[in-house]
């Protein structure tokens, strides 16, 4: 659906190379089972046990070296990341993989990529964010949408750390926002990305947050519970600095998250913070790293008008595929996923 109620384009109106603003729509070889066309199946089988199972097998089965790592993400920030390389041979390339919000570095999506460019030979780093997997302890601060810079400077530390060429780096949902901002500060920050991949990224936080409030509130609620375990783990750490009562852990999204901007950012209004982590319409059409960026027609999170809507320079492209829900790309009852082999072989490529 558009934001006015309206029909979205249907994948059939954008096949062939008609342009959309400066970018084209690339219809995605990715084909759902029938029995897997349904946007809400698709989704939450993505974060099933099932798939946690796969991730966890697929990544095992590789008899990849993993070891864990503190990288400084520059002023005193601490992040968390798991290395893991092959066995056999030098790698050929580095793949720095960004997890959703509210996922981890063991997220089934980030093990079973990590497993498919351990395959193709490249050394993974899955990068934990702040306050996300088992980290709340090493930053007093909270986590929020607008800490690139510290995912820039670890990503610096990462690449200065393990110098495997080429760098290549990836995201699902808020990691594929992460992941292209990324990519639009590499070269002022002297990053050495080669390539970058997303799948289903935000792209407007404000209309992703109206398009869950009027969609199904399962999502929200998911999102909502998740948030709301991490803040408690993060008040029973740090207790002085985030003395806030259950009262405010028990605030809708729209509401907490303007309860996190005003106590906990700089940004006082929730509408500057939703615009400061924005890549929507024109702000990318600067970049100048390669992009390949993958969504799903019938996503229930993201709204896929944005991707209508978005200019972008000739080095990216957007595949849009007709099922696949949130980052699901299901490809049968295997638990194994389109997105997953998409994001190495595109960046593979690049090596």
């Amino acid at each position: 659906m558009r934001e006015d109620g309206g029909p979205a384009p249907h994948l059939d109106a954008i096949r062939g190379d008609g342009p959309v603003g400066a970018a084209t729509l690339h219809p995605s070889d990715y084909h759902a089972p029938w029995w897997l066309r349904s946007r809400h199946l698709q989704t939450m089988l993505g974060s099933s046990p099932w798939r946690i199972r796969r991730g966890a097998e697929l990544l095992a089965a590789t008899d990849a070296d993993t070891s864990a790592h503190i990288v400084d993400g520059g002023d005193g920030v601490r992040l968390h990341g798991l290395y893991s390389t092959p066995r056999a041979g030098t790698p050929r390339g580095l793949a720095l993989l960004l997890h959703g919000w509210e996922g981890s570095a063991e997220s089934s999506y980030m093990r079973l990529t990590a497993a498919h460019f351990l395959r193709q030979g490249f050394a993974t780093f899955r990068l934990n964010f702040r306050d996300h997997g088992d980290t709340h302890h090493l930053n007093e601060a909270l986590f929020h949408s607008n800490r690139i810079d510290e995912v820039v400077h670890a990503a610096r530390d990462v690449a200065r750390r393990f110098p495997h060429r080429p760098l290549v780096a990836a995201g699902y949902s808020l990691g594929g926002n992460f992941a292209l901002r990324l990519a639009l500060r590499a070269p002022a920050a002297g990053l050495p990305l080669a390539r970058v991949a997303a799948v289903c990224p935000v792209l407007d936080p404000a209309l992703t947050m109206a398009h869950m409030e009027r969609g199904w509130r399962v999502y929200l609620r998911y999102f909502e519970r998740k948030w709301r375990h991490s803040l408690l783990r993060k008040r029973a750490l740090w207790p002085r600095r985030h003395a806030f009562d259950d009262r405010t852990l028990h605030l809708g999204m729209r509401e907490l998250t303007r309860w996190l901007v005003e106590r906990h950012t700089d940004f006082g209004t929730l509408d500057a913070y939703f615009d400061g982590y924005a890549i929507a319409d024109g702000r990318m059409a600067s970049l100048q790293v390669p992009a390949d960026i993958l969504m799903a027609e019938d996503d229930p999170v993201i709204p896929v008008d944005e991707f209508h809507a978005l200019r972008l320079p000739p080095s990216a492209r957007v595949e849009l595929a007709r099922h696949g829900g949130h980052c699901g790309f299901l490809l049968g009852r295997s638990m194994d996923g389109y997105a997953e082999a998409w994001v190495a072989r595109r960046l593979a490529a690049a090596g």
